[in-house]
């Protein structure tokens, strides 16, 4: 019988009519076993949580949080070692660039092998099929997942190149316990990056998950070795390695159990984490060689400090021209007491009470609203404003300073009244204009305190402060045309500035944001006079000397201690304290902290662009009184040209100290039209303080010549005249407690009164009751009751001042 006989012809005409009978049956389900393969594919191939990675500005490994999951899966890497790769490829599946996610040559040694085996040795998967397998979370090796692994590969050959197909194997292969892709495994078990494993550690990784059990102590770790070293000799056949290489990878060692990843940047980590979200690889801005040597100095402090019960430091270093930060210790993670002091509280972000750290903003705002130049005369005497009473650190005070050494010398008294003068709520505007988000309450609440820690700041909002002040400085070093632009004061960041970020120059403007290039450099100017700690004393004189214009401050109670400052290339920031809140006596700024910023600054590489360029163009010329620092009139005995910002032409005050006197021809004595002929007389300028100011004036410069006193034939027709004494203590409605002595008897108080005329006698009376008289120190004891009091002074002239006290007892 032949083919084309009758019978087998007629089965084939019987065939081709069922075809054609079911011809839209067949091709229906052509059409939907299509449709199936091209969309059999999911979207995405793995929903599963990744780990948030942390990298540095070079890529280098920082730290990462384990996945939600509980597993240690780095999200997928862009970048496979290439040894790794070729030790993956000869493993698991030799012809992977030359078919289409099916290999037929090893689906028939997979059956060679399991038929000589006598059982399941090998399962010919390809990486394509093994990739699906992980995608689908099935285990087991029934024939219907091999077939559907097998159609889900080809179709994945389609959408994938095979780098990309590689990458996802290499992430999301298992390494046994809780690790997951090559990254982490790489990390876990040797402790750094898949791109610098060696030949026996890629080799030791690329047979690791066809087994990822034996990695377990106590498992047959011996099984593991044997599989590693069969691959590195088939490396050898292969001419990969040479047989010297095999040799010494073979010699390296099966890892004992996993490592401990990196935490080198926890704080900030954790941080990215939540601001990020996340699943994230990270690269940031941050330095790991700073990064690790700020760590290192920072924890030589702690042993230090810790002796002190003083167990937290932050700190911060950033780039001026970029607002990048390189280096962020969020604090301290104690060696011998995991947690003990709140070690994982990140106090970079932290509020805590500012102390004076925001005395230069102030001088700043002040100096570019022309209200002040750098040697105006502020008061520096105790003061009581609405019951509240500053005190200057040291407990002293000078009468009058001019504004730029209250801020080197960080004086409290005149930077409260700068504040009275400026408004709490305008000051308060300006800050978060410079970032500080921390201010939450109104400037009602706030009060004068606001500039002597009575606020919480963030130690990275305020050096971001002080950090686009330098910025803006510098950029008019380069663009003297055009300095300004708009996002010149913003935070800092440790996201990396791209390459292609420049600025956008058509934004650029003459007119300053915020604060310009001349207030700021005065400033700055005053902060780098500051008497830096003893070991960098007389630093201006050394050739290698780097300047900094810093400040320090401390929060009342000494409970926590800043330091901060920048240059042209940097701005570091200090924090020092306790977490929970405690004091100490040595928690003071330039104590504690200011010695660990200088050392900072020591770490980092010198630069030529860390000066200051005086910004001619954004400074006017003005005549000031020498003294007083403000605008000159004719009355000034000596005037000076200073350098101010514009706004000073119009809003600098006139000098109010000087005042054209009538004194007699030997300037001994003073007249006045009443009792002198003007031929007797003549004109003098004298230097008129008002009494409390000139008293505290006179202790710290003995060569102040005070106004003459009043010829004694003058003072009976003497006309109305401001008076000339004042109250030191006490001040007006004081109530004050004199406890009761051993001897039964109250205490006394102690009554104090300054007078413009240096030998003027005063007469004290309590009560109407007559006291006596002073000369020269004009204190009086007085034994008071229970009660309301009335105290009266007079001088000789007359003129008289009283206050009004009440003596409280015990229990009141």
């Amino acid at each position: 019988m032949t083919f084309f006989s009758p019978y087998p012809m007629k089965i084939f005409r019987a065939f081709g009519r069922f075809l054609y009978r079911w011809r839209y049956l067949w091709l229906l389900s052509f059409s939907a076993a299509l449709l199936f393969y091209i969309f059999c594919l999911p979207k995405t191939l793995f929903k599963d949580p990744y780990s948030f990675v942390l990298l540095d500005r070079k890529g280098q490994f920082l730290g990462a949080r384990i996945a939600q999951d509980g597993q240690w899966r780095f999200p997928p890497t862009d970048s496979l070692s290439p040894k790794y790769v070729r030790c993956l490829l000869e493993f698991e599946d030799r012809r992977f660039y030359s078919h289409w996610g099916i290999d037929i040559y090893g689906f028939g040694r997979a059956i060679r092998d399991n038929w000589q085996a006598g059982k399941v040795v090998s399962g010919g998967s390809t990486i394509s099929m093994q990739l699906m397998r992980l995608s689908r979370k099935r285990k087991g090796r029934a024939f219907s997942q091999k077939i559907m692994e097998s159609i889900l590969a080809s179709r994945l050959e389609w959408s994938y190149s095979k780098d990309e197909i590689l990458k996802l194997y290499a992430s999301h292969a298992p390494f046994g316990g809780n690790v997951v892709g090559i990254e982490a495994a790489a990390w876990r078990y040797f402790g750094k990056s898949a791109q610098e494993l060696s030949w026996g550690e890629a080799a030791t990784l690329a047979v690791l998950p066809n087994s990822p059990a034996l990695i377990h102590p106590g498992r047959n770790r011996l099984a593991l070795k044997n599989k590693r070293d069969r691959l590195l000799q088939t490396l050898v056949k292969r001419e990969v390695l040479d047989s010297l290489e095999a040799s010494l990878a073979q010699k390296e060692p099966i890892p004992e159990a996993p490592l401990p990843l990196p935490q080198e940047a926890p704080h900030l980590l954790e941080r990215a984490r939540q601001e990020l979200g996340d699943g994230l690889q990270l690269q940031s801005s941050v330095d790991r060689l700073l990064q690790l040597q700020l760590s290192a100095l920072l924890q030589r402090y702690h042993r230090d400090y810790r002796q002190q019960e003083i167990y937290n430091i932050a700190a911060l270093v950033a780039d001026i021209e970029t607002g990048e930060i390189l280096a962020y210790v969020g604090n301290i993670q104690d060696e011998d007491q995991s947690d003990a002091h709140a070690d994982d509280v990140d106090l970079i972000r932290a509020e805590r009470s500012t102390g004076s750290i925001l005395k230069p903003f102030l001088y700043a705002f002040m100096l570019e609203e022309g209200l002040l130049s750098p040697k105006s005369w502020q008061s520096d005497v105790p003061i009581s404003i609405k019951g509240y009473r500053p005190t200057n650190y040291s407990g002293q005070y000078m009468g009058l300073v001019p504004a730029g050494q209250a801020i080197e010398r960080s004086l409290n008294i005149p930077l409260v009244l700068m504040l009275q003068e400026y408004g709490v709520a305008k000051f308060k505007q300006r800050l978060r204009s410079l970032g500080m988000s921390s201010l939450h309450r109104s400037p009602q609440d706030y009060g004068l305190s606001l500039i002597l820690g009575g606020a919480e700041g963030r130690l990275d909002e305020m050096l971001g402060g002080f950090a686009s002040m330098a910025r803006t400085l510098k950029a008019y070093e380069e663009r003297p045309y055009c300095p300004y632009l708009p996002d010149q004061f913003r935070p800092l960041s440790y996201l990396p500035k791209g390459a292609n970020e420049q600025p956008a120059l058509e934004n650029c403007s003459a007119q300053p944001q915020l604060l310009s290039a001349g207030a700021i450099y005065h400033c700055f100017q005053n902060m780098q006079r500051l008497e830096r700690p003893a070991s960098e004393g007389a630093w201006e004189y050394f050739e290698s000397a780097r300047p900094l214009a810093w400040k320090t401050g401390t929060s009342f109670g000494f409970r926590d201690a800043w330091a901060m400052g920048v240059n042209g290339k940097y701005a570091l920031g200090v924090w020092v304290g306790n977490a929970a809140g405690e004091g100490r006596p040595e928690l003071v700024g330039v104590q504690t902290a200011a010695p660990i910023l200088f050392d900072i600054l020591d770490l980092l590489p010198a630069d030529e662009a860390e000066t200051f360029v005086l910004p001619k163009t954004e400074l006017q010329p003005l005549m000031v009184c020498a003294h007083s620092g403000y605008r000159a009139k004719e009355n000034c005995i000596k005037k000076e040209r200073l350098l101010l910002p514009p706004s000073a032409q119009s809003q600098l005050p006139t000098c109010p100290y000087h005042q054209q006197l009538v004194v007699d021809s030997t300037e001994q004595y003073r007249l006045h039209a009443n009792c002198a002929p003007l031929a007797e007389s003549k004109q003098k300028s004298y230097l008129m303080l008002p009494p409390l100011e000139a008293h505290y004036y006179r202790l710290r410069q003995p060569l102040y010549e005070p106004p003459p006193a009043y010829r004694p034939d003058c003072l009976a027709d003497l006309p109305e005249a401001p008076s000339r004494m004042q109250f030191i203590y006490p001040k007006q409605d004081l109530k004050v407690f004199l406890p009761i002595d051993y001897d039964g008897q109250r205490s006394k108080l102690v009554l104090k009164v300054t007078h413009q005329d240096n030998k003027a006698k005063l007469h004290w009376h309590l009560d109407q009751l007559y006291l006596g008289s002073t000369e020269n120190f004009h204190e009086m004891e007085v034994q008071a009751a229970k009660g309301q009091h009335t105290i009266v002074v007079m001088d000789e002239l007359g003129q008289s001042i009283k206050r009004n006290i009440e003596i409280l007892s015990e229990g009141d």
